[in-house]
């Protein structure tokens, strides 16, 4: 074997990148090997037309988590956020429109048009969604309690518990409806107006290969609101540079304290020696020594494909055979001659720089994951643009402009026997036809395009079943169950594996909480730190 490291981790998305820092910090000799020929996972920046750039699959910020940012010191070397000036634009299907945010007095102006009881109620709403997100971000950096642990599971369940036993009765209403209704269920709860309805419900299927009427889908929802953006809890916003530019950071800021970064070093085999993890195997053959082992690879892909069946319990290994991945997400990048004129808002505005909703009720949600169920994907899908061009010009040539394309619902394996491969150039038609039906002209203002099915996704980034998530975000796949109850907590089932990834505690997202999270488990079986922190 080569030089033996305290750690390898394998794969430099952003999770792993954030894990390999913190254990340098503390002193560990880290080495990460990737797979591709850049850092970045699927946070990078890169150019997929002459002269246009673009955030290839990750697209914008919110959940990356402020101590992160503050720990790694990524603003003094580069990282710089812009909000948008509204959350969402979502053209409607009588040629209107509605906008979210810039301000609660604004959002209630305009859901007044659509429904004055609506507006009325939206300040409880926003009341009842953050007072349960506040309980995600305290649980975020936070280990979940690992099942099995005895007295310890005890004391982190305990310490854990007290933010959410301490909650008003009304809020843990809130908590128990958001964490086991669907979003149509909860979002009926609160307003009237279809539209209202879908500029929230459109958060629930995002990476969620479901329909908004699914049990557990109001959980989606709320995952995506725990974040911020420069001080501003919910907000969302574009990454300058594209979300390349925060990898690249972190990269350096690793490098800087040591960590070997090997790419186009794709992994093997985890070796196993004893019942200990005792390094890697590339694929080249060549093998790495290390006694521990830090996938920041999706759990399908680590225990399917790196892990040796033989050296995992039986019960483990049949039970991650059955873990739910596949999000349906369709990505596409396009470089445009000009902005989209949209029929219901034509002249070049504030909607530009804001998410860009195709997606009008829950109804037009619900048939999208039918169809897709049924045919593999919808013929009126749904899509969210963004066309970060609008405020980094770094991007695309003087005039012109890059939008990225996020899409559901597609099913993850086509049925029939179809293939993706030859499928996608009809699905990416498909998705065009939806925004062209929308913004007369878009299809003739593309100058070059790049598709990536859920196929794709997984053969670019590793992620099974194009699952940006790392694994389906449902009650059974989270916190202390995420991947399976009793390993929790970042722990293999061989001593010295480690999981960092979206596939752990709190999910998917770029958060960077898996990969702090899992840095301190480590270092607390290293005897660096205390295990339990309040």
């Amino acid at each position: 074997m080569t030089t033996k490291y305290d750690a390898i981790i394998i794969g430099a998305g952003h999770n792993g990148l954030v894990c390999a820092f913190y254990l340098a910090r503390a002193g560990l000799k880290v080495r990460i090997v990737e797979r591709r020929d850049v850092v970045g996972g699927a946070a990078v920046t890169e150019e997929f037309h002459p002269g246009f750039r673009n955030s290839v699959a990750s697209y914008t910020v919110s959940l990356l988590q402020p101590k992160v940012i503050a720990d790694m010191r990524l603003a003094d070397h580069g990282y710089r956020v812009i909000e948008r000036p509204i959350s969402n634009f979502l053209p409607q299907e009588d040629g209107g429109y509605l906008k979210l945010g810039g301000g609660l007095e604004r959002t209630q102006a305009e859901f007044r048009r659509f429904s004055a009881h609506d507006a009325e109620v939206l300040p409880a709403y926003y009341d009842a969604l953050e007072g349960v997100a506040e309980v995600l971000r305290h649980l975020a950096l936070k280990s979940p309690p690992n099942v099995g642990d005895g007295i310890r599971t005890l004391i982190a369940g305990a310490l854990q518990g007290r933010k959410l036993a301490g909650l008003p009765i009304e809020a843990q209403r809130d908590v128990l409806d958001l964490f086991t209704k669907s979003a149509r269920a909860l979002l009926d709860g609160w307003f009237e107006s279809e539209a209202v309805k879908a500029a929230f419900g459109f958060d629930a299927v995002v990476g969620n290969y479901a329909s908004p009427d699914t049990p557990g889908s109001a959980y989606v929802l709320l995952h995506h609101v725990f974040g911020e953006v420069n001080g501003k809890k919910g907000a969302w916003g574009h990454s300058v540079g594209g979300m390349g530019n925060i990898t690249r950071i972190m990269a350096k800021v690793c490098r800087d304290l040591g960590v070997e970064i090997s790419l186009e070093c794709p992994v093997d085999r985890v070796l196993v020696d004893g019942g200990k993890v005792a390094g890697v195997r590339l694929e080249s053959g060549e093998e790495i020594a290390a006694p521990r082992v830090i996938a920041n690879v999706g759990p399908k892909l680590l225990y399917g494909k790196m892990v040796d069946s033989a050296d995992m319990p039986a019960d483990f290994a049949r039970r991650m055979k059955s873990f739910k991945a596949g999000s349906g997400t369709f990505r596409m990048n396009v470089a445009l001659s000009e902005l989209p004129r949209f029929t219901c808002l034509p002249e070049p505005g504030e909607h530009h720089q804001s998410g860009i909703i195709i997606a009008p009720t829950l109804d037009y949600m619900d048939r999208a994951f039918l169809d897709a169920k049924i045919h593999g994907w919808s013929k009126a899908p749904i899509v969210e643009m963004l066309i970060p061009s609008t405020i980094d010009d770094s991007l695309a040539p003087e005039g012109q402009h890059v939008a990225s394309l996020f899409c559901q619902q597609f099913a993850p394996e086509l049925p029939d026997g179809r293939d993706w491969d030859d499928e996608e150039d009809k699905a990416a038609d498909t998705i065009i036809d939806t925004v062209e039906a929308h913004a007369p002209g878009f299809r003739a203002s593309i100058l070059g395009r790049q598709v990536l099915s859920p196929k794709g996704l997984e053969r670019k980034f590793g992620l099974i079943g194009g699952d940006i998530m790392h694994g389906n975000m449902t009650l059974d796949q989270l916190w202390s169950a995420r991947p399976v109850l009793g390993h929790g907590a970042y722990r293999g089932p061989v001593k010295g594996l480690y999981m960092c990834g979206a596939g752990t505690h709190p999910g998917g997202g770029v958060t960077g909480a898996p990969g702090h999270n899992c840095a301190h488990e480590v270092l607390a079986d290293k005897g660096r730190y205390r295990r339990f922190h309040a």
